[in-house]
């Protein structure tokens, strides 16, 4: 718990700091376009390695390279805590893209929830990237059978700052188990994962693509994977304090998944600085992202379409170079 409140001052501190304005760029990444602070080598924040945002983001960052033609230009991926993270370093102008859960987002855009008091308002939507299914694992090992049965157990809950730490403790306060009546290990799934494997802990959340890798090398090395399921009066707690939605993992999504799984998913989003990445480079962002975006071979890829473009959009600003993009193509209404 003291890991996680120096996390809550330190976002505090970095909010604070981008009421000074953001940072200029220390390596002579500055636009050609004069403009203070607009620049052209950025950093795209992602997640913890062993979860989805890592090594998406990484093949995000390599179409963007490939495709967006601006003299100097180049992203670099770099692992972070993940959603709250990411919108708090784009806030003090230490990250210039980031992948965020949209309820995370939104909350950052209204100064409510982890970000109460400290709005985030200078970063628009840039897209829609995919589902995100909350996941929660133990092994059949552990005698846990439901969420309600983690009281007084050890449950890895994600990394400080990340939208699954987020959800994790919605859904464990839905079922009645509050901060202290279990043991909370703030890490990604996969460091999870691990422990899962040697009885350090007894169940792990996250907030995954489906398929998640991590869940199935998890499973083709215990072979005792078991989904706790989010449903009854749980579920319907988690969706009046939250922007969620119910969601099935059908059955069959895993190989060995024989039967379905009620949990609850959320929209993984591309958002953008405004203050550091300018109109004009962000249209072509966002060009090459939807664009290119058949070339990632990660399996979530699939889900940056058209069609689902501005799913997660709701209640925050579209980056102004987004929006353009979004309108040229028919996507969003005058």
């Amino acid at each position: 718990m003291r890991k996680y409140f120096v996390f809550v001052l330190t976002l505090i501190v970095l909010l604070g700091l981008s009421a000074c304005g953001a940072q200029s760029d220390t390596d002579g990444g500055a636009a050609s376009n004069g403009k203070k602070n607009q620049l052209v080598k950025l950093q795209l924040g992602t997640g913890s390695p062993g979860g989805t945002y890592f090594p998406l983001g990484q093949e995000i960052a390599t179409i963007l390279n490939n495709n967006v033609a601006v003299k100097g230009f180049k992203v670099s991926a770099v692992s972070t805590g993940a959603s709250v993270e990411n919108l708090a370093k784009i806030g003090q102008g230490k990250l210039q893209l980031g992948m965020t859960v949209h309820t995370t987002a939104q909350n950052a855009a209204k100064g409510e929830g982890q970000f109460k008091g400290h709005k985030v308002d200078n970063f628009g939507f840039m897209g829609h990237i995919y589902p995100e299914i909350m996941q929660i694992v133990t092994l059949k090992s552990t005698g846990v059978n439901s969420i309600a049965d983690l009281k007084g157990k050890k449950v890895a809950i994600g990394p400080p700052g990340s939208g699954t730490q987020a959800a994790a403790k919605l859904i464990l306060k839905a079922y009645g188990i509050e901060d202290g009546d279990y043991k909370a290990y703030e890490e990604g799934f996969g460091d999870a994962s691990g422990k899962l494997q040697n009885g350090t802990i007894d169940a792990s959340f996250g907030f995954l693509g489906a398929p998640a890798a991590g869940i199935n090398e998890l499973q083709a090395v215990s072979h005792k994977v078991k989904f706790l399921e989010v449903k009854g009066d749980g579920l319907k707690n988690v969706l009046k304090l939250s922007g969620y939605g119910k969601y099935i993992i059908p059955a069959g999504t895993y190989n060995w998944l024989d039967k379905p799984v009620q949990t609850v998913s959320a929209y993984s989003i591309l958002v953008g600085s405004t203050s550091q990445i300018s109109e004009e480079l962000g249209y072509k962002i966002t060009k090459a992202f939807f664009e290119n975006a058949g070339n990632i071979t990660h399996e979530q890829a699939k889900y940056i379409t058209k069609k689902k473009a501005l799913l997660g959009s709701e209640d925050m600003p579209l980056h102004p170079g987004a929006k353009r993009y979004f309108k040229e193509q028919g996507w969003l209404e005058e």
